[in-house]
């Protein structure tokens, strides 16, 4: 980790996004060095819920058996398996034996949005949350993600699409919460020109954020792009003025 260009950050960001919450970050590592042990859950949970810890500067490893879902442990890279009856699960359901959560009309559609929700797996044994303040020399982030409300979220996708041409240097796939955070960003960080990832739409995971806050996951990649262009962009106009004071009042 480039100190020097968390500094830059921590600076600009505060300058540009007053009172805004820091990003968390992640990576892989193949041991519990870097951070403290998330535990194993006692019952099942959302690793979304786990994150608010780190949101607020406490950083934790997590393994396989740290997640406390099936599909944290999918979409974070750590096993391919899906509950049985998934196709019905996401659908609607099997009559007096499973409740179906009606997110795709059936289950054969679910079968093929799994052809392309392929599974990956972790490059190391461990991931590793961590706020941007916290990383240390050591530290390797590969994603920023931002939880943020409309005004944060604004500036954050203007400034991804400061340098595209594509119209579409964010992109917002259907996915559960923890896919929107690491599963794809995690791929678009594989590509030469990665997008944005907008998320946290999964009304499953919704309880797990305040109100009025979804996620902006940026491969590291186009991050240290974005940061090095904030004095030249529209950050510094009129424009951003008003909504930064509005951010400023909290």
């Amino acid at each position: 980790m480039d100190m020097a260009f968390k500094e830059t950050f921590l600076k600009q960001w505060n300058k540009y996004f007053p009172k805004a919450e820091l990003p968390i970050t992640y990576y892989y590592a193949d041991d519990t060095s870097h951070a403290p042990y998330a535990g194993v859950p006692a019952k099942q949970q959302c690793v979304i819920g786990d994150l608010a810890k780190v949101r607020k500067g406490k950083s934790l490893t997590f393994d396989v058996n740290a997640v406390g879902c099936a599909g944290g442990k999918r979409y974070l890279g750590f096993r391919a398996e899906l509950r049985p009856n998934f196709e019905y699960f996401l659908s609607c359901g099997i009559e007096g034996e499973l409740e179906g959560e009606r997110y795709k009309r059936t289950p054969e559609l679910v079968s093929e949005v799994l052809k392309v929700q392929q599974p990956f797996a972790a490059p190391g044994k461990y991931i590793v949350f961590k706020r941007i303040d916290k990383l240390e020399e050591k530290d390797e982030p590969i994603t920023a993600v931002f939880f943020a409300s409309p005004d944060v979220l604004s500036g954050l996708f203007t400034l991804t699409n400061f340098d595209e041409v594509r119209p579409e240097g964010v992109m917002a796939p259907f996915g559960a919460g923890c896919s929107s955070i690491v599963y794809w960003p995690y791929h678009e960080g594989k590509k030469e020109n990665p997008r944005a990832v907008l998320g946290m739409f999964d009304v499953s995971a919704r309880p797990y954020v305040p109100a009025g806050v979804l996620t902006f996951a940026i491969p590291w990649q186009k991050f240290t792009k974005m940061v090095g262009y904030m004095d030249e962009s529209f950050l510094i106009t009129k424009s951003w003025k008003k909504v930064r004071t509005r951010l400023n009042k909290g």
